[in-house]
Formats: structure tokens, C-alpha cells, sequence
């Protein structure tokens, strides 16, 4: 079992709970964030704190131990609103994923028609979920599969929750890179004893004129 995971990984599930926990409303909110900062997780300085930290951990290409990015994931998990926190993560990871390729990579896979740009969107989602959530992609037929041996969230909600972390993460990359708007099938599951993770996604992708 690796020891680490990409700091991006923790940096996302905490910036998920942060953006759930915080109220909306602007200056006039300021004192209610006072009174119950220490009541939301969100709101706690600790938490403004450890973002801080896995920022500057991302932009150093720093570690971080995997049981401390699980122990962040238990904690969403015990919630009443985990599935949408981790729904909400996967978005914010990819999202982050999607900003580390180059804008001209960025501009060439939109510019291309669907055929042309989809073997290049592959390769950027192959390499980022690589780099990032230590993933493996590969293509089936006309799918995308991504499978994690090692999934940050596995075990940490009931009804495989977790797992919505990173069917977020694909299902938002391939809606950033292609605009896909196929469905992505939760195929293997460790929590169902399964030795993996793993979501086939088609991609018809849906090309728009730039």
C-alpha cells in the first residue's frame, strides 16, 4: 500500500467541506462565521490552516502521508451531507487537474473536432489521474476506464459514498476537456469485495463551435 497521495487530494476534500460549511450572504454573514466557526468543520482554523498547508505542499510537489487524507475522508463521512461533499470534491480536483494542462493544450483539444480531440483529452485525463489520484486510466472500446487500487475514500461512508470522489473527478474532466455527456457506470468496487475501483465512462462527446 503507498504511503502518500498527491497533496491535491486532501487539499480538495477539505476545500469541498469549506465551501459547503460557509455561509453565503457576504459582510453581513461575518458574525455568524465568529460564532460558529468552532461548530463547523469548514469554518475552524484548523482546517484554514491545513488548506494553507496542502497548498503549499501542491506547489512544492510535496507527499502527503495516505492515513491523513483518509482521516479527512472519515470525518466527511460521518456527515449527513457526505455525498454531496464528495461530489462536490471530485468537481474540485478535477477542476484543479484541468488547470495544470497547458492552456494551448487547453485550446487545441477544444478547437479540434470531437474525433481529433478525444484521443488527446485521453492522454491528459490518463496522465492526470496518474499523477494525481494514482489512478490508471485506459480506453475500452469506445469508454474511458479509470480504476484506483488504493482509494482514499474506500471505507470512510456507508453505501460506498466515498466512491463518488472520484466518479466526480472523471465524470468532470471529460465534461472540461470534451464536454462529454455519457454516463459513468461504477463497475467494480472494493467495498463490494472487489480488489478495485473502477468506472467505465463513455464519452460521446458533444462539440460545440469555439
Amino acid at each position: 500500500m503507498p504511503g502518500t497521495v498527491n497533496a491535491i487530494v486532501p487539499l480538495s476534500l477539505l476545500e469541498a467541506v469549506r465551501s459547503v460549511d460557509i455561509p453565503e450572504g457576504g459582510d453581513e454573514e461575518v458574525e455568524y462565521v465568529q460564532e460558529h466557526r468552532n461548530k463547523r468543520l469548514g469554518l475552524s482554523d484548523t482546517v484554514i490552516a491545513q488548506i494553507r498547508r496542502y497548498k503549499d505542499a501542491l506547489k512544492r510537489n510535496q507527499q502527503i502521508p495516505i492515513h491523513e487524507a483518509s482521516g479527512i475522508a472519515r470525518l466527511i463521512g460521518r456527515r449527513p451531507d457526505a455525498e454531496g461533499i464528495f461530489t462536490r470534491a471530485g468537481t474540485i480536483v478535477a477542476n484543479r487537474m484541468y488547470q495544470m494542462i497547458s492552456s494551448t493544450t487547453r485550446q487545441i483539444i477544444h478547437l479540434l473536432p470531437g474525433f481529433l480531440a478525444r484521443p488527446l483529452a485521453f492522454r491528459q485525463v490518463k496522465r492526470a489521474g496518474e499523477k494525481y489520484l494514482g489512478a490508471k486510466v485506459r480506453r475500452v472500446g469506445a469508454s474511458i476506464v479509470l480504476g484506483v487500487t488504493e482509494s482514499v475514500t474506500y471505507g470512510t461512508a456507508p453505501k460506498a459514498i466515498g466512491c463518488l470522489y472520484y466518479e466526480s473527478a472523471l465524470r468532470e474532466m471529460l465534461k472540461l476537456l470534451v464536454s462529454s455527456g455519457g454516463m459513468i457506470d461504477h463497475v467494480h468496487c472494493r467495498e463490494r469485495g472487489e480488489d478495485i475501483c473502477e468506472w467505465r465512462a463513455e464519452w460521446r462527446a458533444v462539440k460545440t463551435s469555439q
